[in-house]
């Protein structure tokens, strides 16, 4: 891989600055979770022997960005600059932002963390490394964030919330991802009037293609919100979304692509007044008894009790029903799962009730917040099949 760069740092300093030094310099690179383990290692290396990077990545810069690792086979996403920088345009256009300054507590590795580097790059703004765990002790920093924007994980936003939502609240723009939030945090969020911007996008499309604007979101919206300037959705029978956007990737290493439109796995629909509404993964949909059930609507009204943690749902094969639904919780301290049961009784219809509970002390999420849900199926079928 001579024509690569394989960039793999713990130190987040040191990460940017070979990241900007490989680009200033024409190099292609791929970036590498410094937290691998043996398994994605291997899968790393195995890629590395297997294949030779194209001619293409030795004729300019190309950036290869981690994708897939929670579950199922390691894949890198084709990028470019020019692709990245597509993707910082639609976002300065739609929050009509000309200088993109970013507090960045989410790792470089990732499309999450990358973007927030480049946007102030290409923006000429100002970028500045946080440390999350410093934030969860309380410990802010000496710095005026008001013109900032800061991207969070829902479970990372609930842990500000608790310790810090006034410093919060100071922040230019909140943008929130890589895992659906839930109603009460959503609202809990709104009480203490941050500046949230929800936002549906993936590392395929770097980053955000819609998102919802905070003066949307405080006053009362709770969707994914509108497209930005570089993107197109459109929709099919199923109510499946493709995205068309020039930020789109070029294919999976080591495999180029010349693919326009990008069909997703997300389930959902635009309103009358252009605003995504998302019900959740195909993948991950629930069919019990002839009715579709969609995890993320059964995990919103768990959240929304305040008894749990953390929630996940998933189905399990069932001889009569088809699918049973099953729920992974990591309830309060002091919280009866009876107590949990109760609560939801009313609130869910019966079809769309646990039939199975599995109590952990801890959810398996990676540390954007996404849940592993094969291990976590995993876990769960252990105990009940």
């Amino acid at each position: 891989m001579s024509s690569l760069e394989i960039i793999d740092q713990t130190d987040p300093v040191i990460f940017a600055t070979e990241f900007h030094q490989a680009i200033a310099q024409g190099k292609s690179v791929l970036l590498v979770n410094p937290t691998w383990q043996q398994s994605e290692r291997e899968q790393l290396k195995q890629l590395c022997q297997r294949t030779q990077p194209p001619e293409i990545f030795s004729q300019k810069s190309h950036i290869l960005i981690p994708t897939g690792g929670t579950s199922g086979q390691l894949k890198f996403a084709i990028h470019t600059p020019a692709t990245l920088s597509a993707s910082v345009r639609g976002f300065q256009q739609f929050f009509q932002l000309e200088q993109v300054n970013c507090f960045c507590i989410l790792p470089l590795y990732h499309v999450s963390g990358l973007m927030q580097l480049w946007r102030s790059h290409v923006s000429q703004g100002v970028f500045r490394l946080g440390n999350y765990a410093d934030l969860k002790r309380g410990m802010l920093p000496d710095l005026n964030v008001r013109e900032f924007c800061l991207s969070l994980v829902p479970t990372q936003l609930q842990v500000l919330l608790e310790i810090c939502p006034e410093w919060l609240a100071q922040f230019r723009l909140v943008l929130l991802g890589g895992a659906p939030p839930w109603r009460s945090l959503l609202d809990k969020a709104r009480k203490f009037q941050i500046q949230l911007a929800l936002t549906y996008g993936m590392t395929e499309t770097a980053s955000q293609v819609v998102a919802l604007k905070p003066e949307d979101f405080l006053a009362g919206k709770n969707c994914a919100g509108q497209v930005l300037p570089h993107g197109k959705l459109s929709f099919s029978a199923q109510q499946l979304i493709s995205i068309e956007a020039t930020s789109l990737f070029q294919g999976y290493y080591p495999q180029f692509s010349d693919r326009k439109i990008l069909e997703t796995d997300d389930v959902g629909y635009l309103d009358t007044a252009g605003y995504l509404h998302l019900f959740g993964r195909q993948s991950q949909k629930i069919i019990s008894g002839g009715e579709n059930i969609y995890p993320a609507e059964i995990e919103s009204v768990i959240f929304a009790t305040d008894l749990v943690q953390d929630v996940a749902i998933v189905g399990l094969l069932d001889p009569y029903w088809g699918e049973t639904v099953a729920a992974a919780v990591s309830l309060k301290k002091q919280v009866a799962l009876q107590t949990l049961k109760t609560a939801i009784a009313s609130q869910l219809s019966p079809y769309k009730q646990p039939k199975h509970w599995l109590l952990l002390e801890k959810l398996p999420r990676n540390d954007q917040g996404k849940l592993n849900r094969s291990q976590l199926r995993q876990m769960i079928e252990n105990r009940y099949q």
